[in-house]
């Protein structure tokens, strides 16, 4: 088969960086953004927080500064002067970066998006979980066996506190791995060990046996601890089904005895090893927007917090139209590695800036679209508003409108919202008329919080008693709705 050459045109898309940076810094919230800004900062040395104390004649003398000189090389390789234009979207990627960089930008076939993005922050902390229950093994009198054993244990238990790895393939981990012959009963001796620290119930392999230790461990055996001790040993499954019938029937008490153990069980940590070590990790809600009600009309502001406000440096500046002068190799090496930084630099900026006029402009088309909401903060005048309305309203893609919903809050005078709780299905009543889903929701909860616990509404009488209200919907969606509120199953929320 003979070769040939061939010439054919292609039409191709690609995200450029800008396009890149953009999305990633919309989809980022308050907090994260606060992280990434002061991440950029510290990587591009051309970037800097503008200084508040700068006087008219430094401003004027910074603008001046984006008209100086910048350097170009001509066709025999000797420096040519220009005026530097201001570094926007005209300028091309390919200027300095290579074609094996830019395919990089591609979309693959992969877990993970050419847009997504992996950022490490270093975190410190005292002892985790783990390291505690190290520190308790070291205070008891353990030979040097049992103290590996124990080591070994604590490190097969996971993050809730449960040793889930079978002791047959411990026994045979510690013979692979560290050279020590021992049998279940060994290990099953350190475990006890082990089942005696604190938080109570760590190093359970069950559920049941994990109630039964904190049960065991409890100062006071009280009548009550007591019964509780013989449901959970010998009764779990009607316990855990809510069969409560079967359980006053075979353990011969009454409904309020009955009330008093399962008081007494509720109460226990199903998660040991979740404990306030953790919590502290968490982070507050920081509201991306405040919205106020002034004069019967809505209005919001962007929380701009702790961020600062940034330019292009100005020593940096100085340096390139130093560099530019220089004709020897090392000036023009010097002269491409600052310019890069300044475009850079540049491109971050215009995309926050980018971004804030994209969080004004669907921030605001949201607070029309809802403006019944924010001003009587009644969730039955919540209209039904899907994305794509918005991006209609703004001229933008719904995927642009989605990144800027993500993750982000809304502080109101009704409280913290999430701001993809205004989006809502719409559904149409007996009368014709469209309601949010929202609405719906807020009718089934609203009954399960009204309803005779000890008869529970099943999903066929919700669903009975929204289409009384006017609202005909199927009984699986009612089943739909109850899963997104988080609500359990009727049985589920019976007591006694």
């Amino acid at each position: 088969m003979a070769l040939k050459q061939s010439q054919y045109l292609k039409l191709q898309q690609k995200l450029l960086p800008q396009q890149i940076q953009l999305m990633k810094l919309l989809q980022l919230p308050t907090m994260a953004l606060e992280e990434r800004i002061k991440e950029e900062l510290e990587l591009n040395p051309a970037l800097e927080e503008a200084d508040e104390s700068f006087d008219e004649d430094d401003i004027a003398n910074n603008e001046d500064s984006d008209n100086d000189t910048d350097v170009e090389l001509d066709d025999n390789g000797d420096v040519k002067e220009k005026e530097v234009e201001r570094i926007d979207d005209e300028v091309g990627i390919e200027d300095y970066m290579g074609d094996d960089e830019l395919d990089s930008y591609k979309y693959e076939i992969s877990n993970k998006g050419a847009d997504d993005e992996t950022r490490e922050f270093v975190v410190v902390e005292g002892p985790d979980f783990h390291n505690l229950l190290e520190q308790q093994l070291g205070l008891r009198e353990l030979n040097e066996t049992e103290y590996t054993i124990g080591v070994y244990i604590i490190g097969c238990i996971d993050e809730d506190g449960y040793l889930r790895r079978e002791i047959d393939m411990i026994v045979d981990d510690l013979a692979f791995n560290y050279n020590i012959t021992s049998n279940v009963q060994e290990i099953e001796k350190v475990l006890k060990t082990i089942q005696s620290f604190d938080p109570p119930g760590v190093g359970a392999r069950t559920i049941q046996e994990c109630l039964l230790i904190q049960l065991n461990r409890k100062v006071e055996q009280t009548k009550d601890v007591l019964q509780a001790i013989e449901i959970v040993k010998d009764h779990m499954e009607e316990f855990s089904k809510k069969h409560y019938e079967k359980i006053l029937k075979k353990m011969n008490i009454t409904s309020e005895e009955l009330k008093e153990v399962i008081d007494v069980i509720t109460h226990l940590n199903p998660k040991p090893g979740d404990t306030d070590i953790k919590s502290n990790s968490h982070s507050e809600i920081v509201p991306d927007f405040l919205v106020s009600v002034t004069d019967g009309k809505p209005e919001f502001s962007i929380n701009s917090r702790n961020m600062p406000d940034l330019k292009i440096s100005k020593e940096y500046l100085e340096m390139l139209k130093e560099y530019s002068r220089q004709k020897n190799k090392d000036g023009k090496e010097a002269t491409t590695f600052i310019k890069s930084k300044i475009e850079s630099a540049q491109w971050f900026i215009d995309a926050l800036n980018q971004r804030h006029l994209t969080l004004m402009l669907c921030m605001q088309a949201i607070l029309e679209f809802q403006e019944e909401y924010f001003i009587t903060g009644d969730e039955g005048k919540l209209k039904p508003m899907i994305l794509k309305d918005i991006a209609t309203k703004v001229e933008m893609d719904i995927s642009t409108v989605s990144r800027m919903a993500n993750s982000k809050y809304a502080q109101t005078p009704y409280g913290t919202f999430l701001l993809k709780t205004f989006f809502s299905e719409s559904m149409s009543t007996d009368s014709g008329e469209e309601v949010s889903s929202r609405e719906i929701k807020k009718i089934l909860k609203d009954c399960v919080d009204a309803e005779d616990k000890h008869k529970p509404l099943t999903d066929d009488a919700l669903c009975d008693i929204l289409k009384e209200k006017g609202y005909n919907i199927a009984r699986r969606t009612v089943a739909k709705y109850r899963e997104q509120l988080d609500i359990p199953v009727a049985r589920m929320r019976r007591e006694v």
